[in-house]
């Protein structure tokens, strides 16, 4: 997370179940400031408080009764991805930038939020069934255009994360025969794969591939030395490097900017055009930058979202 941020979280390192799990110290949360972060370090991070963002009636509208029919906006979630989407200290209220949003969104619809925690890689098949839509850091790919929609509201590019000193002096640029992990179906695994095919090409080892469906325990696979080092959105990254007490480091700058978006069912443009107007609506009103700055994140900020974008980048 940026340096210059005013979210001052105090994380406790939980190896015990192979997990890192970021927590904040017991507060006041009531306490906070214009931006709506807390105003020191003993602050409860319990996210940004959407609670004075109104429904649009025109937007509300564009809604399928699909999604409307039982009163919620029921949204797939991998809670494992600080500061995008985890779990607070009770180990079962998601927060993190996209609940925020998720949060904003519902209400613009008039609807009540319901984030669910599921596998990352379970998300995108169960959209349009389990999920209306799926809010969960899913950079924008033509493989992934192919299966679904995308309503885009954010960018994040990748980054290399190995322990603090990179002691098993890993070079990003040549990861042939190292220990790579990294989270099962992202955008970073499928990097690594085509980095281990041309590994094969070249007929050098092959990366030790080493994928997890929770980037906790892909965290905690490098802070425990079972991996050399882990790939994950930079913000992401950047998150679990300030939670763990300089157990870990990034290695080189952030890679391949992309943009980031919320998944809908296939031609299910009802659903595109209500998520793209409630969206640039929070950017227009100022909700969406508020909610990016209090957790630190609004470097990937946008002005815009867009339906199924062609430029990717």
């Amino acid at each position: 997370m940026p340096a210059n941020t005013s979210l001052k979280p105090v994380a406790v390192l939980i190896l015990g179940a192979a997990m890192i799990i970021p927590l904040a110290a017991c507060g006041n949360a009531a306490e906070s400031g214009s931006d709506g972060a807390p105003t020191d370090d003993t602050a409860e991070l319990t996210g940004y408080d959407v609670s004075g963002v109104e429904k649009d009636d025109a937007i509300a509208a564009l809604l399928p009764e699909s999604v409307t029919k039982d009163g919620k906006l029921t949204v797939g979630m991998d809670t494992s991805y600080a500061p995008a989407e985890f779990l607070a200290e009770d180990g079962k209220t998601p927060i993190g930038y996209d609940v925020d949003l998720v949060k904003a969104l519902a209400n613009v619809f008039g609807l009540e939020a319901d984030p669910q925690t599921a596998n990352f890689d379970t998300i995108i098949p169960s959209v349009g069934s389990k999920y209306d839509i799926g809010v969960s850091s899913f950079t924008v790919t033509p493989e992934r255009l192919d299966a679904v929609d995308f309503v885009t509201f954010y960018k994040a590019g990748s980054t290399w994360v190995t322990r603090d000193g990179n002691p098993d002096g890993v070079d990003t640029s040549d990861l042939c025969g190292v220990k790579v992990a990294v989270q099962t179906g992202t955008s970073q695994e499928e990097a690594i794969s085509e980095m281990n095919e041309q590994c094969k090409a070249d007929g050098k080892k092959e990366i030790d591939v080493l994928s997890s469906k929770l980037q906790t325990d892909v965290t905690t696979n490098v802070v425990t030395g079972k991996a050399a080092v882990f790939y994950a959105d930079s913000p992401v990254a950047g998150y679990a490097v300030s939670q763990t007490d300089g157990e870990l480091q990034t290695l080189g700058s952030d890679e391949g900017v992309t943009k980031e978006g919320a998944v809908v069912k296939k031609g299910d443009t009802a659903t595109d055009q209500a998520l793209q107007q409630a969206f640039q609506k929070l950017i227009d009103d100022g909700t969406y930058m508020k909610i990016l700055k209090y957790w630190g994140v609004e470097s990937g900020a946008v002005d815009m979202a867009e339906i199924n974008p062609t430029d990717l980048n």
